[in-house]
């Protein structure tokens, strides 16, 4: 992943609503949630609803599918796998790794 990317959706994320969004997208799994639902959960308008979707789409953490009249939101497992990934990657590689307990890992 490169560092643009990554920044764009830590970005994306860094909004409160957009955040309470995608993890109710996350907890909802691979069924996803009609936009319907995920209005009624978040108790936001239509099109501040839709303002937050379409920032989570372009920056690849939410796909969409329609299904008949039916717009089914999903978290892109992928792109969330692989933005974790990257934080993660070079963990302690330049140094000694912390605990939960704040003591360096052997």
């Amino acid at each position: 992943m490169k560092l643009e990317k990554a920044a764009s959706q830590l970005e994306a994320l860094g909004n409160p609503t957009r955040l309470e969004l995608y993890r109710a997208l996350v907890r909802a799994g691979s069924a996803g949630l009609p936009v319907g639902r995920v209005q009624e959960k978040l108790d936001i308008a239509a099109s501040t609803l839709s303002h937050h979707l379409k920032r989570l789409v372009d920056t690849g953490l939410v796909t969409q599918e329609r299904q008949a009249t039916t717009l089914i939101c999903r978290a892109n497992y992928t792109g969330m796998q692989a933005l974790i990934g990257y934080l993660a990657d070079e963990c302690c590689a330049d140094g000694a790794c912390v605990d939960v307990a704040g003591e360096a890992a052997a």
